[in-house]
């Protein structure tokens, strides 16, 4: 009996121990929460819609005409105006690109960027910093960084750790003079001698030899604390003309593409690339038609996020250019490449009435709020790693 008593009283004395923990316990833990998800559920539509668009400088001046590059580089913005910022209060970006003509000497670089980064919508600073021929920096005399011939040179050595050097020398300078991304490398395969536009700019004709190229050049690039972009997918290799100026297309069949095109961008998706860039070319063998890869739901959502499981960043490439002008609006181009699985709309030909349209298809059903929420989702990520580099 004295055995169950005290059986009896440890028992009380457990419970009541666990109930005065209980009650004294008023603030139970929280659930973690999710900074990202947090953000967007602050966000109006129209900030997200902004988060959505990554543009030129002159973009944002309505009073800016052009018609060619040249043009564009004989007016040569060199800062944030007061008409740019007048325009961006309800216009909010979420990225800028600075091209050649936007950078002059290291004083005035330093200038233009804390403007840049005031701008409504906290963007993003880009750059076209490939090495040899595009390479916006390197290739202006006022500036003393290292200069590459050429991404086929690199290639040309079989070591991939010149890859490597080459990005990580570059990241080391983009991040030193505060950018945030690099639309490179390039990682195509330049399977066509009649290419006119991808050439030297790819590490090689070889898939074998790109491959290790192209997560080696990220990788310097990551290390220098820059995010890459890989391009141009499905792979601008084994084209003749120019999308910059009209239309072209590649007539491989999607199963010649997994032999060749696909095995670098495989070994971009693999090493975890934050960013890949879209050709405008068509691959009617693949889609059965001439859309652009920009546009085509079956290029981007069928075989890079399903088949080759991607699941980060989708960014056109620049949307002012010919292949894409030619056929469209800037609002049909921005609508329909969002409907097609693009997260970032770069440099639409006419901004706000990009903007307006892609405001205007949530608001008449024609994009769900939902679908831009799957993009901004992306895209705030990005910027949240961003800032704790």
């Amino acid at each position: 009996m004295k055995e169950m008593k005290l059986w009896m009283l440890a028992a009380i004395l457990t419970c009541g121990l666990a109930l005065t923990s209980c009650t004294n316990n008023d603030n139970p833990i929280a659930p973690p929460v999710d900074e990202v998800e947090a953000q967007l559920q602050k966000m109006t539509l129209r900030e997200k819609v902004g988060q959505l668009f990554y543009i030129r400088l002159e973009s944002l001046d309505p009073s800016i005409e052009w018609t060619t590059y040249d043009d564009l580089a004989s007016i040569k913005v060199l800062e944030v105006t007061e008409n740019m910022k007048h325009v961006n209060e309800n216009y909010p970006v979420g990225g800028i690109i600075l091209y050649a003509w936007n950078i002059e000497d290291e004083a005035q670089l330093a200038r233009i960027i804390p403007q840049v980064r005031a701008l409504n919508g906290h963007p993003l600073l880009c750059i076209d910093e490939e090495g040899g021929r595009v390479s916006r920096i390197a290739n202006n005399p006022n500036f003393n960084v290292k200069k590459y011939e050429s991404m086929a040179a690199i290639g040309a050595t079989g070591d991939p750790q010149n890859a490597y050097e080459c990005g990580n020398t570059i990241g080391t300078y983009l991040k030193h003079y505060g950018f945030d991304i690099d639309f490179a490398p390039v990682a195509d395969v330049n399977t066509n001698p009649e290419n006119v536009v991808i050439g030297p700019r790819a590490f090689s004709d070889d898939p074998a030899v790109a491959a290790p190229m192209v997560v080696n050049y990220l990788q310097g690039l990551k290390d220098a604390g820059i995010t890459g972009c890989i391009k141009h997918f499905p792979g601008h290799g084994d084209t003749k003309a120019d999308t910059h100026y009209g239309y072209a297309s590649t007539q491989k069949t999607w199963e010649e593409m997994l032999d060749c095109e696909m095995v670098t961008f495989k070994a971009g998706i693999k090493w975890g690339c934050q960013l890949i860039m879209t050709a405008h070319i068509g691959a009617p063998k693949v889609t059965g038609s001439d859309v652009p890869s920009t546009m085509s739901p079956i290029i981007l959502q069928d075989k890079l996020r399903g088949e080759l499981g991607y699941q980060n960043i989708i960014i056109t490439d620049a949307m002012e250019m010919g292949a894409i002008t030619q056929q469209y609006t800037s609002a049909e181009a921005a609508v329909g490449s969002l409907k097609a699985g693009v997260d970032i709309v770069l440099g639409p030909r006419y901004f706000t009435e990009a903007f307006d349209a892609v405001m205007a298809a949530v608001n008449n059903g024609t994009l769900t709020e939902e679908r831009i929420n799957q993009s901004v989702r992306r895209i705030l990520k990005l910027k949240k790693e961003r800032a704790v580099r």
